[in-house]
């Protein structure tokens, strides 16, 4: 697909790493950046890929569910307490940690499904266009690492 877009958006959450032998099996948080990549064949009426406020309405829900939240495995033993807790602000992440690498082919999951059902609504104020396709979602934990799941 010879034209592609990117939208950039930061949010603030945690975790805890079950499996790491390391300091990330403490919960800890990090200043995410999750960017996504969407592409097209052609153009659309207006001569976009998409409008940037499409996409950014597509990522709302996503913004809203994940910022400033506590991203945990459903296997650890202290899942009960944080999802008692912090019910609204646990997101489970069933049997497996939530490291960025799964963190980001879960947003490219949830992403692409939006993404599906808002090109279907030709009614919304800013549409998907058909023809539009999610290429990629990289999430950056630090200034120097990011993982990335792709189509």
């Amino acid at each position: 697909m010879p034209y592609r877009i990117a939208k950039t958006l930061t949010i603030e959450s945690g975790h805890l790493l079950t499996k790491h032998r390391g300091r990330c099996r403490f919960p800890h948080g990090h200043s995410r950046t999750v960017e996504v990549v969407i592409a097209a064949d052609q153009l659309d009426a207006n001569d976009m890929v998409c409008d940037f406020k499409a996409l950014k309405h597509a990522l709302n829900e996503f913004l809203d569910r994940w910022d400033h939240a506590f991203c945990l495995n459903t296997a650890d033993p202290q899942f009960a307490f944080f999802q008692q807790t912090y019910a609204e602000r646990v997101i489970p992440f069933v049997a497996t940690d939530p490291t960025s690498e799964v963190m980001a082919r879960t947003i490219f999951d949830t992403l692409q499904r939006t993404l599906q059902e808002q090109a279907q609504d030709p009614t919304r104020e800013y549409p998907i266009p058909t023809g539009v396709r999610l290429e990629r979602v990289r999430v950056t934990e630090t200034a120097t690492s990011w993982a990335e799941y792709s189509a």
